[in-house]
C-alpha cells in the first residue's frame, strides 16, 4: 500500500493562490472555542464560523465555494466541518457566523451542504481526546462557473464538481488539540 501525504491539496489540480484573511482565524494559530464544537463536547465550544474575506482572486470568476475540512480525524476520509456552495462572484467576505443557518447570512443563490455530522450548518472543531493535533483548513475555491449542485449534494461530490471548476484557491491552515 502506498500512502498519500495527509493533505487536502495532494489529489487536486494546480490553480493560482489568492489572499484569505480572518479576524478569527491566524494562518498556523490554534482555533479558539468560538470555533470549537459543543455540539460534539467541547466545553465552551460555540460552533461560529470565522469571519473571511478575500481578494485576489482570478477576474473570470463567476462563483465561490467556500469548504472547513480536517484531514487529521481518524477516518479514512477526514472530517468535513462546512461547505458552502455557489457563493456569488462579488461576495468577498462572510462575517462570523455565516455557517448558522438561523444567522440568515447568506446571499440568494448560496447553500450549505451536509457536514459529517449530517447537518447543513458549520461544526466546529472537536479532536478525540489523545489523538494528537489536528489541522484545519478553511478553504475559498474561486469557480469558473456556479456548480449548480443543490443541498442534498455531499462535501465530497461538492469537492469532485469544484477540481473540474475550480480556477484559484485560498486557505487558513490552523490547528486544534482536544480540549
Amino acid at each position: 500500500m502506498t500512502e498519500q501525504p495527509n493533505s487536502p491539496f495532494w489529489n487536486l489540480q494546480d490553480v493560482p493562490r489568492f489572499d484569505l484573511v480572518s479576524t478569527d482565524i491566524a494562518q498556523g494559530q490554534e482555533l479558539g472555542l468560538a470555533q470549537c464544537s459543543a455540539a460534539m463536547g467541547v466545553e465552551g465550544g460555540q460552533d461560529r464560523s470565522p469571519q473571511l474575506s478575500w481578494s485576489g482572486f482570478p477576474p473570470e470568476t463567476k462563483a465561490f465555494v467556500v469548504t472547513a475540512f480536517d484531514p487529521d480525524a481518524p477516518t479514512g476520509s477526514g472530517f468535513w466541518h462546512w461547505t458552502l456552495a455557489d457563493l456569488p462572484a462579488d461576495v468577498t467576505e462572510l462575517p462570523a457566523d455565516a455557517g448558522n443557518p438561523d444567522a440568515n447570512a447568506l446571499p440568494d443563490g448560496a447553500y450549505m451542504v451536509r457536514n459529517d455530522t449530517g447537518e447543513p450548518r458549520f461544526v466546529g472543531a472537536a479532536p478525540p481526546e489523545g489523538h494528537g493535533p489536528h489541522r484545519y483548513f478553511f478553504i475559498v475555491h474561486a469557480l469558473s462557473e456556479p456548480l449548480g449542485l443543490d443541498e442534498s449534494a455531499s462535501p465530497a461530490y461538492v469537492g469532485f464538481n469544484v477540481f473540474f471548476k475550480g480556477i484559484g484557491r485560498a486557505w487558513i491552515e490552523t490547528t486544534s488539540e482536544a480540549k
